[in-house]
């Protein structure tokens, strides 16, 4: 059925702020979803109340509302706007629940709109567990052994009807939270309370743990006509237990007999078609038995998911943009796949490669957090890799991780003892695949690993050739006594030139790139095609794969370097890899903004970054896309390749930052402000003699390499002190000491995780005011872009803080010296691009705490508050194709806006959740108030003056 004309504007909801187990992989459906309907001509308004996002942007929907996701809010845009539809499956459960509540309330009837891409009915029967299993056992799909409770002595009877152990899973959440194992008796009544609590309706569902069977996830589209499209199969590396949110996933499926691949796809194509009437996507996870190879049916979410981000990247299928196409009544024939240019939609992707994704967690900012992995997700992030073959997808997401591992060593070898080990696989760690290597090496069998883990033993002698392969290496001699063949197998396993010095402990990374570029050992690029090379893709979507030279067959050589150069003038932006807690979801948005901006200037854009969440990834928003590792060796290799003008690392926060030092050793140009002047804002030595320098007032300090030289330096400043490493983000290991004692304690632990870096220590000015002040400089002139006001005082991260703009209580003479000082510093750092200024105000007079000479958190909330395109001019300017005064900026914003950070403590029950110098916020919500007496803010202010008088 071709387009449905009575529908001529579509209201999308948004996820609001990113929390733990929903991410920006709804930032990246939703502005596809919005981009894909405007192309049919659909007027697009668009709610959600997160400002760091992409689908919020003009550029995005023709109106956007930044408001919180309430009822309240709905209403009134449907006052305001003349709506047809409303589609909300891109905005996660946050924005399901919503139309949910909506629909109860009888607004969508009331106002005349119809829900779009799902429908009601369908939501129910999936989110709800006992209607979801009686409808399964309608079906003949079988299920586990379960019955639903809504009360402690219900679920208390049924369990011990069934026998442990058993699993909780509540109804209506999101990122399985409230769920949980319960394999002992005593547990029960805890986890039971804990369950109906995090349920909205109060019900839980108690089920026969299927422990240790394997898990798979389908996703799958519809149209209105009830063609069905299986996009992807993707395999859990972890068994049944842990969140697919928390596993390491691995597309296509590796261990999947065929006979249970059809079963699976039978299962998934009946259940979709029975689930309700609408066109749209979904998700379908299955158990398997290993033995027996009988498969459940674990749940169905008829939405776009955390999983179809992924497996629009994985696949090169956009889920999003063909599923808003089928809501507005398309059906999948119709419409073309985007790569080829020549296939419809209906074509289902084969992959010529394997993909993992690896989660990333952050457990080191919540300190006592049980880091378990159990059925409540707990990551903040993930990446994706792409290889030619398991172990090379596996290395390559160990290098995007972030977290220093070159591949899969990431801790040094000969720490903990076999039957050490043993036991501690025993439990599911976030770095359980690393100690699995390091057991093998101890001599445990792979047998005894299958038996604890209950890992398919495909997936563990793939880890044994990478060990084989390690050991290998680790006889030679010498980096010369490398055959051509090994250093083939090691490049083709996913071995790191990093790596493979380690083994070897007599050269270094540098010399081993050397050695094998003289055995003509380079990468390849390999494109995404979504077919195999069936077909001819036009996308330039590509991952680096190593390939022997192919012999010539006839006179048709295979195309090894499907990388092809074009003429024009290329620019590389560098992606911030995975989310997680200080570089989030912001990052994103203004590497998307830098690409549209360089395209505009008429350079080829191109984009190195390895999160499948995100937008920067899509790959129709550079004019090149490399999903690799933000890692010096990928990069290199990228540069080598591609010959850019220059490299920008403003705009993906500190993983893309920390690789300045490298890029200016090799010579290659860094677009807008120079390393030199970045690492002078950067190192604190540097940067307290400029403010010397230029005479601006900053609070005394030291740095220390020891203990001893820690107290005489605190001693010197002044208690209280701030104690942090030097180059950190996210406010990583600062601590507040007020006395020795604290402070010895602080730079011990400080030392053991960061050995060998020198430790900064600041008198920390307690009781004052902070604020900051986000600025533009082209060389010659600067532009504030805005100056907020914290509400919390000094001492919480600044990332944790609600601030306001523009400021609300600083007098105006305190506001003209942080400007003149925040030109100033601009200038004296010869700051091209964009820069960020921290300051802190105590008895009227201005202090300078910090300066970052690149894209802040706070800069997408700044361009929305006051409707300007301010990364756009960053970036131009930051080119040099032009200046400030080349803009006529006027900014908007009626009264005030307020960033309000999110936190995700209901994941971890007992952790401490007092804020200090560390953040810990997942996210951030943005707020306008038309002026200083509303309600909601004067509570906050009066919470605020609670935290000053204590």
């Amino acid at each position: 059925m071709p387009r449905d004309n009575s529908i001529k504007s579509v209201l999308i909801i948004g996820s609001g702020p990113i929390i733990i187990g929903q991410a920006c992989e709804f930032d990246y459906s939703g502005s596809q979803a919005a981009r894909s309907l405007r192309e049919e001509g659909v007027k697009v308004t668009l709610i959600n109340s997160n400002p760091a996002t992409i689908m919020t942007d003009p550029i995005v929907a023709d109106k956007v509302y930044l408001k919180p996701l309430t009822v309240e809010s709905i209403e009134e845009i449907l006052e305001e706007c003349d709506i047809d539809a409303v589609l909300p499956t891109m905005g996660g459960q946050t924005a399901l629940n919503l139309a949910k509540e909506c629909e109860e309330l009888g607004v969508w009837e009331r106002f005349n709109v119809r829900l779009i891409g799902v429908d009601i009915k369908a939501i129910d029967k999936a989110e709800d567990r006992e209607l979801f299993r009686q409808w399964m056992i309608r079906l003949g799909v079988p299920v586990a052994q379960a019955r639903t409770a809504n009360s402690l002595l219900e679920g208390k009877e049924f369990a011990q009807e069934i026998g442990l152990p058993i699993v909780i899973r509540p109804s209506f959440t999101l990122g399985g939270t409230g769920g949980g194992f319960v394999m002992h008796k005593e547990e029960l009544d805890g986890a039971l309370d804990r369950g109906l609590t995090a349920s909205p309706i109060h019900e839980v569902l108690v089920e026969k743990a299927v422990l240790g069977w394997k898990e798979y996830e389908l996703e799958l589209l519809r149209d209105a006509a009830d063609n069905v499209v299986i996009i992807c199969t993707v395999e859990n590396f972890d068994p049944m237990g842990i969140h697919t949110g928390d596993s390491i996933t691995v597309a296509p499926a590796m261990t999947l007999s065929d006979t249970a691949f059809q079963l699976m796809r039978n299962t998934a194509l009946m259940m979709m078609r029975d689930l309700g009437n609408f066109a749209g996507g979904c998700n379908v996870q299955f158990a398997l038995n290993p033995e027996t190879e009988e498969i459940i049916a674990i749940e169905i979410n008829p939405r776009v998911s955390r999983s179809s981000a992924l497996a629009s990247k994985a696949t090169g299928y956009p889920i999003a943009k063909i599923a808003a196409k089928l809501a507005i009544g398309y059906n999948l024939d119709e419409l073309q796949n985007q790569i080829t240019q020549t296939t419809s939609a209906y074509f289902e992707p084969a992959l010529d490669y394997v993909i993992v994704k690896m989660p990333r967690w952050n457990f080191d900012k919540f300190k006592g957090a049980d880091d378990t992995l159990g059925l409540q997700m707990k990551s903040v992030g993930e990446v994706m890799a792409i290889g030619r073959s398991f172990p090379e997808a596996l290395q390559k997401a160990c290098q995007s991780l972030e977290n220093n591992a070159t591949g899969l060593n990431y801790i040094s070898r000969g720490q903990l003892r076999a039957e050490e080990l043993i036991d501690y696989l025993k439990r599911p760690t976030w770095d359980r695949i690393f100690k699995i290597k390091e057991a093998m090496q101890a001599g445990v069998s792979i047998k005894t690993i299958h038996e604890i883990t209950l890992i398919d033993k495909w997936f563990l002698y793939q880890i044994q050739d990478i060990i084989t392969t390690e050991n290998t290496i680790s006889q030679q001699k010498h980096l010369e006594a490398i055959s051509e063949d090994l250093m083939w197998k090691a490049k083709e396993m996913g071995f790191s030139d990093e790596q493979i010095a380690d083994c070897l402990k007599d050269c270094n990374a540098e010399q081993v790139y050397d050695y094998r570029k003289q055995l003509g050992v380079t990468r390849v690029y390999k494109m995404v095609d979504t077919c195999s090379a069936e077909f001819e893709a036009k996308t330039p979507y590509y991952y680096s794969a190593f390939e022997k030279p192919a012999l010539q067959i006839g006179a048709h050589a295979l195309v090894q370097n499907e990388s092809k150069l074009s003429d024009k003038k290329k620019i590389i932006v560098l992606g911030s890899g995975p989310n997680r807690i200080g570089q989030g979801i912001e990052f994103d948005y203004c590497c998307t903004h830098g690409l549209l901006a360089i395209k505009d200037s008429g350079y080829e854009a191109i984009m190195v970054n390895c999160n499948p969440e995100t937008v920067s990834t899509d790959f129709d928003i550079a004019d090149k896309l490399y999903f690799e590792p933000v890692y010096w060796e990928h990069l290199w290799e990228i540069i080598e390749h591609e010959q850019p003008e220059g490299v920008v690392v403003q705009l993906g926060g500190q993983t893309a930052l920390k690789l300045a030092k490298r890029l200016h050793e090799k010579g290659i140009k860094i677009i807008g402000t120079s390393f030199d002047d970045m690492d002078i804002a950067e190192d604190r030595g540097r940067f307290s003699d400029l403010l010397k320098e230029l005479n601006i007032p900053y609070p005394n300090y030291g740095t220390a390499f020891t203990t001893d030289e820690a107290i005489e330096v605190a001693n010197q400043v002044g208690y209280p002190v701030l104690v942090r490493p030097s180059y950190v983000l996210g406010g990583q290991r600062m601590r507040i000491v007020i006395n020795d004692e604290e402070l010895e304690k602080s730079v011990v632990s400080l030392l053991k995780h960061l050995p060998g870096n020198k430790i900064l220590i600041d008198h920390f000015l307690d009781r004052c005011q902070e604020a900051e002040i986000d600025a533009i400089c082209d060389g010659e002139e600067v532009h504030i872009m805005g100056i907020m006001e914290h509400i919390e005082p000094a001492g919480i991260h600044s990332g944790d803080s609600h601030s306001v703009l523009p400021v609300f209580n600083l007098g105006p003479l305190v506001v003209d010296e942080m400007v003149d000082i925040a030109k100033k510093i601009a200038l004296k750092l010869n700051i091209k691009g964009l820069i960020n200024i921290q300051y802190a105000i105590k008895d009227s007079k201005v202090f300078v705490i910090e300066a970052n000479p690149r894209a802040s958190r706070t800069t997408p909330f700044i361009a929305k508050a006051y409707g300007v395109p301010f990364l756009h001019i960053a970036t131009q300017v930051m080119m040099g194709v032009k200046k400030i005064k080349d803009f006529t900026i006027v900014k908007h914003l009626d009264g005030f806006a307020v960033k309000e950070p999110v936190f995700s403590f209901n994941k971890f029950p007992n952790v401490n959740k007092e804020l200090g110098p560390e953040m810990k916020s997942t996210g951030e919500a943005i707020r306008f108030i038309k002026n200083l007496r509303d309600p909601w803010f004067r509570n906050l202010y009066k919470e605020r003056s609670m935290h000053l008088s204590k």
